[in-house]
């Protein structure tokens, strides 16, 4: 990955570990990362798996006094940038500097909503688990395990769903009446056409 101003990641359907590796790095090497649509990213294993294994990861808590930590994150946010914490070193002034270069988020919020996205192939399901195999939606695993926004979150990825559709449909249309523009006058653009081409256009 060539270093860019900020690229933003659309996380459905990416295998949570091997993208958060990947991110990892990258942040480590200075590159500013959005990572967009968290609740939609995967694990492998099945939900009775990885509630029990968060049920584990809850009892991991100071004897004396729980509310110095560890702490236990409910959003799929806010589990994802742990899980990349975790692989930036994140006690060193150079792996805290690397955090300050990711968001997390659920959904996709303006202006992300329309902003390019791009997909990490090398951690896609689809690539990288054998079908068939148990998965576990992050999201599902959150809203079982106590995050309270499940319902307020679909209502507000419907809602940018139609306006994007109808955002797309516009787009389409314009595009349409271009095409058959261009069809009506490639008669008289034909000269034009010629000079472009021989300046290099």
């Amino acid at each position: 990955m060539v270093l860019t101003k900020t690229k933003v990641i659309d996380g459905r359907d990416h295998l949570l570990g091997r993208l958060a590796s990947i991110v990892a790095k990258e942040l480590l090497a200075g590159q500013k990362i959005v990572i967009v649509r968290c609740d939609e990213m995967v694990i492998s294993g099945s939900l009775v798996r990885n509630r029990v294994k968060y049920a584990q990861f809850r009892k991991k808590r100071m004897n004396t006094n729980p509310s110095r930590g560890p702490y236990h994150f409910k959003s799929p946010a806010l589990m994802v940038w742990r899980t990349i914490r975790g692989m930036v070193h994140q006690k060193t002034a150079r792996g805290q500097e690397a955090l300050t270069r990711l968001s997390t988020f659920e959904g996709i919020p303006a202006p992300y909503d329309k902003q390019k996205r791009v997909v990490v192939p090398a951690a896609l399901r689809v690539m990288r688990l054998k079908p068939g195999r148990d998965f576990t939606v992050v999201g599902v695993l959150a809203d079982s395990v106590g995050w309270k926004h499940k319902e307020l979150l679909g209502r507000l990825e419907a809602k940018r769903k139609a306006e994007s559709k109808e955002f797309f449909e516009a787009k389409k249309a314009k595009e349409a009446l271009r095409k058959k523009a261009e069809q009506e006058c490639a008669g008289e653009l034909t000269k034009v056409n010629q000079v472009l081409a021989a300046a290099g256009y």
